[in-house]
């Protein structure tokens, strides 16, 4: 659910792409940093005012997540990412996630990435929409490898496993 266009456009395709059995109080998890929390490694945030309108329109229960806050990590924080691989590795164990000093903070990242699965399987949710790219939220595309990598981020591939649909909220950085 990436779209390259903007303005209305941009909120019709959002809605049009909006699950068609989503219900009015139903809870969708979505990144903090796309409801405009201020959450980011750089402290800044990604608001996508489309997204959320498109939501609140359907009458949805925002659960707003940072896995890597929720894990521990502050806001601003240095940028991490696995060295190689994509979140599966990640949650399977058989990568670390590491910040450009080379300081392990893949714990952290399991750790936000559990909390959000079990809040996920608490309340019952179907449906979440996370910042593509992030190392932690991203859906189609990681950072992973000093670069951009096919493959979801470490929360994401966590509840995918739980069978939890996940969107890629527009990605602007």
């Amino acid at each position: 659910m990436e779209f390259k266009t903007t303005g209305s456009d941009y909120h019709a395709a959002v809605d049009a792409a909006l699950p068609s059995d989503l219900q009015p109080g139903e809870p969708v998890l979505v990144s903090a940093c796309v409801l405009g929390q201020e959450v980011r490694y750089n402290g800044g945030s990604n608001l996508d005012a489309e997204l959320l309108a498109a939501l609140r329109a359907r009458g949805c229960i925002l659960v707003p997540v940072c896995p890597e806050m929720l894990g521990g990590l502050p806001a601003p924080r240095p940028p991490a990412q696995p060295p190689g691989g994509d979140g599966r590795d990640v949650w399977a164990g058989r990568a670390r996630v590491l910040t450009d000093a080379g300081a392990d903070v893949t714990g952290a990242f399991l750790s936000g990435a559990r909390q959000v699965r079990e809040l996920a399987a608490r309340l019952g949710v179907r449906y979440a929409f996370l910042k593509e790219r992030s190392p932690s939220c991203g859906v189609n595309r990681t950072h992973s490898g000093g670069g951009l990598a096919d493959g979801p981020g470490v929360t994401t591939a966590a509840l995918l496993e739980l069978g939890v649909v996940v969107f890629p909220a527009r990605s602007s950085s």
